[in-house]
């Protein structure tokens, strides 16, 4: 039997979950977030995106275009807005 045609062991199938997630997390590197800390997991049906991004906007905007590119699947945010304001106290050592 010959393999000509097959899809080689390991292949995403165009229009498949994995292969959505696979073409978010390329949109998202290029993007003006440039996010490469954020993971996108194609779970049962349904996306789960977590990390940590700058600020709100740059996970709205994050949220926004994997509903775009996932459009039809369930996309699930744990993605975390570091804290970046300065300490307002010293901190004490005992």
């Amino acid at each position: 039997m010959s393999g000509h045609g097959a899809q080689p062991s390991g292949a995403l199938e165009a229009g498949s979950p994995e292969y959505r997630v696979a073409h978010l997390a390329e949109r998202l590197a290029e993007g003006h977030c440039g996010e490469l800390g954020v993971r996108a997991e194609a779970r049962a049906g349904a996306v789960l995106l977590t990390g940590t991004v700058p600020s709100a906007q740059c996970r709205d905007d994050i949220l926004r275009t994997a509903r775009e590119e996932l459009a039809g699947l369930p996309v699930h945010c744990d993605i975390v807005v570091a804290d970046t304001t300065p300490p307002d106290h010293a901190e004490e050592l005992a």
